[in-house]
């Protein structure tokens, strides 16, 4: 037996968000036929309001509903310094520890020559385009996942951005709180140690 049409394009539609699979589609599908109107109303209001409202600053590229976006406007963020992340999301993931004051730029994604993303598809020109600008940028912060792809894009900008002067960092990394040594991978175990620090 098939599930009636409107129901099967809901589940349909679920499936296409990243992670959601048929049985989770299909849970959510039939949570939203026993939501209240008022709920499903208020719930396709907010995907349609964040879809139309939210855009990316024109200046870092992180997603907002004001251009430039709060983090760019406000003067008391330190202006020295720049965090390049892959992701809005990471942006948000740094402002949640509250620990760094600087500037970010987002790249919305890393280089990727096997699928097709080059230099021109991600963010790259507007953050040369922003250093060029500045004279009061001293660092750039390269705070990549340590993957392929970004371990790539990090050498990449960090080839574009030493000849002006501006000193290029990289996160540090290496074991997780709470690991074993023996389990870690030989690429984790020298990051470690290269990234030791005084005691």
């Amino acid at each position: 037996m098939q599930y009636p049409l409107p129901i099967a394009k809901l589940i349909d539609n679920f499936m296409r968000l990243p992670g959601i699979g048929e049985k989770t589609a299909t849970r959510l599908a039939f949570y939203t036929l026993d939501m209240q109107d008022k709920d499903v109303e208020d719930f396709s209001q907010a995907l349609i309001e964040a879809k139309k409202q939210i855009h990316s600053c024109s200046i870092c590229g992180n997603i907002t509903d004001t251009d430039p976006c709060e983090i760019c406007s406000n003067p008391n963020r330190d202006q020295t310094i720049m965090m390049v992340v892959e992701q809005a999301k990471d942006v948000m993931a740094f402002e949640q520890m509250g620990e760094y004051n600087g500037l970010y730029h987002v790249l919305h994604g890393v280089l990727s020559p096997m699928d097709g993303i080059g230099p021109e598809e991600i963010n790259i020109k507007n953050l040369i385009i922003r250093l060029q600008k500045s004279d009061e940028i001293r660092e750039v912060i390269l705070a990549l996942n340590s993957t392929p792809e970004g371990e790539s894009t990090a050498m990449y900008l960090g080839k574009l951005i030493k000849p002006s002067g501006i000193k290029v960092s990289r996160l540090a990394s290496g074991l997780a709180v709470g690991s074993d040594i023996e389990y870690a991978n030989s690429i984790t175990l020298k990051r470690a140690v290269q990234g030791r620090i005084s005691l």
